[in-house]
């Protein structure tokens, strides 16, 4: 019997692993298929792309060659000529769109424009160099003045058959990139050092390869990897270079030696590889839907012998098992409750402790001076943390036998600066500095949530912001709210940041020292169960210095935005 059942088993697990290497195979046919078909779209678009640069760069380069021939141009050798082609240029440069035309002598020193937004002196520029070998120049700079890019063309000036100066036009590459930016996929174009300078998406701007490295670095410095790999003939590139650009995209480029530039594209497979996996699962689907009959066709004789008693075994072992199954949720849900009932209470009442704490000393050094009014004070918020205690007590129970109480309007600000006066004294005891601005609007923030559960949700994350810088000397956290469809609120530090941010809201996980009495490794998991509560959401992530946690809450009703 061991055998024949053993013997069967090893038939489908054999049929099993010959599904999933045909699926595999009929994947990469299918994902090697598309992306054939991928990169002839791609280089349709890539071509249709350097067409369209190189017929807007045409017209300003023909533009300078019909100028350097023009009488006013090719007279000028004196000074009485220079505000009869100062005016040609801007009449030429107000009807063409040009950023500036200019007249530069062989020297190098511009004698007359239209507009003037390079500098005086060109000699240098090797576009007007080329252009006095008699030769047509061109290059491109981000000018000084307003950090602008542009692009030149300098046509030589003859007179009695020698190259007398040069006329450069100016193209503000912005106006070259307006008819197409935005558009799919992202193009761009990449100048001699490998620094992208023309493209349809503003992010990749100034981009350029690190060299040998597969990396792109930015003028910031900050770099970013590329994986660069093969399917085929096709190179895909692997990175995250923002938002609206793939991660993995099919990389193609094209050579513009006329403007010494290089057409380059991304294209998204994803699509490529979801045609690809739906390919393999239909037959995967198909292959397993034809053993399984096959397989259901030769075990019913076999069944059919044995299914009476078969089935009273079978439901005599399911009963039990969802008996014990029953028994043992039972008990983990007990554990459970009980386990996120302490640690509520160790975490929801350690700061209203220590404030009371606080209360009392100061109402004694109050009455030690005298200045009763003062130590009533003290005593009157004393009795509002006391009942503030009790109430804390009466949610984080509620909380921790899982129950919904009703949820009701709370002020967003206040229940802020409530956390921030119940966290100040230890925030100032760390020496970390606390940024808040509270929002300069002309009413009140109010949320769907419980006023004591929320204000724990936020000294939790401050405690938790603080207790990130406790090894460096810096320490600043910045709160801030924000408002549009739904109200923001974000607590930043300045810390190491996150080693795992997918795992900070689960139980029990926790970047404290061992031993430590604050590193329950639980605060994090109750608050975000807390904000869940309220039909809300909290996020953590890594920002350039530090983390920041989002928490996203719900306007009460009649406060939508």
């Amino acid at each position: 019997m061991i055998k024949a059942r053993t013997y069967r088993w090893s038939i489908v697990v054999g049929y099993l692993c010959a599904v999933a290497v045909v699926s595999s195979l009929v994947w990469s046919y299918g994902y090697r298929q598309a992306l054939d078909a991928l990169a002839l779209r791609s280089a349709a678009d890539l071509e249709l792309a350097s067409d369209r640069v190189s017929s807007q760069f045409q017209v300003y380069q023909e533009l300078a060659v019909l100028m350097a021939d023009h009488p006013l141009i090719r007279g000028f050798d004196t000074e009485a000529a220079t505000a009869g082609v100062q005016r040609l240029l801007q009449s030429v440069g107000d009807k063409t769109g040009a950023l500036d035309l200019m007249y530069a002598d062989e020297h190098g020193q511009v004698q007359a424009f239209a507009r003037g937004v390079t500098h005086d002196h060109v000699e240098e520029e090797p576009y007007f160099r080329r252009a006095l070998q008699g030769a047509l120049g061109n290059g491109h700079a981000v000018l000084r003045r307003d950090g602008r890019r542009a692009y030149f063309f300098a046509a030589p000036v003859f007179a009695d058959s020698k190259v007398r100066g040069a006329l450069v036009v100016v193209v503000d590459v912005e106006d070259i990139e307006q008819t197409w930016r935005g558009s799919l996929p992202a193009v761009f174009f990449t100048n001699s050092d490998n620094q992208i300078y023309i493209s349809n998406r503003r992010e990749l701007l100034f981009w350029q390869r690190a060299g040998a490295a597969p990396k792109l670095r930015n003028l910031n410095g900050q770099a970013v990897d590329v994986d660069k790999r093969h399917f085929g003939p096709h190179e895909i590139w692997q990175t995250r270079l923002g938002p609206y650009l793939p991660t993995m995209a099919l990389h193609q480029e094209v050579r513009l030696p006329v403007l010494n530039l290089t057409g380059e594209i991304l294209v998204d497979v994803a699509p490529a590889r979801r045609l690809a996996a739906l390919q393999a699962a239909a037959l995967a689907a198909m292959c397993l839907a034809f053993g399984a009959m096959l397989f259901l066709a030769t075990e019913r004789r076999r069944a059919l012998a044995v299914a009476n008693l078969d089935l009273e075994r079978r439901v005599a072992e399911r009963t039990q098992a969802l008996i014990q199954a029953q028994a043992d949720l039972v008990q983990a849900g007990k554990l459970s409750a009980l386990g996120q009932m302490s640690a509520g209470i160790s975490h929801e009442l350690n700061q209203p402790l220590m404030a009371i704490q606080q209360f009392a000393e100061n109402g004694a050094a109050y009455l030690e001076r005298g200045n009763a009014e003062r130590a009533e004070q003290n005593l009157g918020r004393i009795s509002d943390l006391a009942v503030r205690m009790a109430r804390i007590i009466k949610n984080l129970r509620a909380f921790a036998r899982n129950e919904n109480e009703p949820m009701g309007r709370v002020d967003l600000v206040k229940t802020l600066e409530t956390a921030i006066e119940l966290t100040e004294n230890r925030l100032a005891s760390l020496n970390v500095k606390l940024e808040w601005h509270p929002p300069t609007l002309s009413k009140a923030i109010y949320v769907r949530a419980g006023d004591v559960r929320l204000g724990q949700v936020f000294v939790n994350l401050i405690n938790n912001a603080a207790d990130a810088m406790v090894d460096q000397e810096e320490r600043q956290i910045t709160l801030s709210v924000t408002t549009g469809h739904r109200p923001l609120v974000q607590v930043r530090d300045i810390g190491p940041g996150l080693r795992e941010p997918e795992k900070v809201f689960d139980p029990f996980y926790s970047t404290k020292s061992v031993g430590s009495d604050e590193g329950l490794g639980l605060g994090l998991s109750i608050s975000y169960g807390l904000v869940q509560s309220f039909g809300g959401n909290i996020r953590g992530q890594n920002a350039e210095r530090g983390a920041v946690f989002t928490v996203e809450l719900e306007y009460w009703p009649e406060e939508q935005r």
